[in-house]
């Protein structure tokens, strides 16, 4: 059975999160190169990663080794270690990595605790935004310090739905044909390039919904948390929890028609 969580594990994983987010969101904000390029590709040549990408993710593992060196630790960027505590780290130290390259403002760190393999603490630190989202589990999710909500769901066709692409091609033309059939359904459509931060704003009550195709851990654990905690229901495939096949989160009334349309439509394959 998986453990109960003290209050005050949670409170303590809680200030590690808050402090890796932010050191991290400070030196990706202050510190970033007016040549800034790129350090290396993942998935295709467009799927980049920079030398500021790298040096959050070393920034957050230290602190993280330094504070709570018994735990396991995932992250984008390569870090992987075992732990022996029960608790891993599952961290995005730059997600919204092209966002940033370019110098739009959406983009952020992205830190999950979990405990026995379920996600028990998240946090999202948007620094251009200047939005520090967080959640713990059983106490609803936050917006610097104040309770936030996903709002009251409209009805489908007015309902305004967010999604995320790809750096694949053979996805993307995928995904694109997955849009233009529920483009003429719903109000509109929003692409905001960062999951972190479209998961958040379902959970802020920005958007109705919100799915995509493809996520890793790192890029759902800490958003997943904070949109479930705002009373958004979170899922993927009918009968699957979010995966890398397929994330959904939207308001109650907004999530099962959007992920019927998605089954309809089998928008993982």
């Amino acid at each position: 059975m998986p453990s109960v969580p003290s209050p005050e594990l949670l409170d303590e994983l809680l200030d590690v999160a808050l402090d890796a987010a932010r050191q991290a969101g400070a030196l990706l904000r202050d510190g970033r190169p007016a040549d800034l390029g790129v350090a290396d590709t993942k998935s295709s040549p467009v799927d980049v990663v920079t030398e500021m990408d790298l040096a959050s993710e070393k920034l957050v593992l230290e602190l993280i080794s330094r504070r709570r060196p018994q735990d396991g630790y995932l992250g984008e960027e390569g870090a992987e270690r075992p732990g022996t505590s029960g608790v891993r780290w599952v961290v995005d130290p730059l997600d919204g990595t092209v966002n940033y390259l370019y110098g739009l403002p959406s983009w952020a760190v992205s830190v999950a605790a979990e405990l026995d393999g379920r996600v028990v603490v998240g946090v999202v630190y948007a620094p251009v935004r200047g939005e520090l989202f967080h959640a713990v589990t059983g106490r609803g999710a936050h917006l610097d310090g104040r309770p936030v909500s996903a709002r009251p769901a409209p009805p489908w066709g007015q309902a305004l739905i967010g999604t995320g692409f790809g750096y694949v091609q053979s996805v993307r033309v995928r995904q694109a044909e997955v849009l233009l059939a529920l483009m003429s359904e719903v109000r509109d459509v929003r692409r905001g390039g960062a999951a972190a931060v479209d998961l958040c704003d379902v959970a802020a009550g920005r958007l109705d919904g919100y799915y995509e195709r493809g996520l890793a851990p790192w890029d759902r654990a800490a958003g997943c948390l904070i949109a479930a905690e705002a009373g958004a229901l979170v899922g993927g495939r009918p009968g699957h929890g979010p995966d890398g096949e397929l994330t959904v989160a939207a308001a109650p009334g907004v999530y099962q028609p959007l992920q019927d349309r998605l089954a309809e439509l089998r928008a993982w394959a």
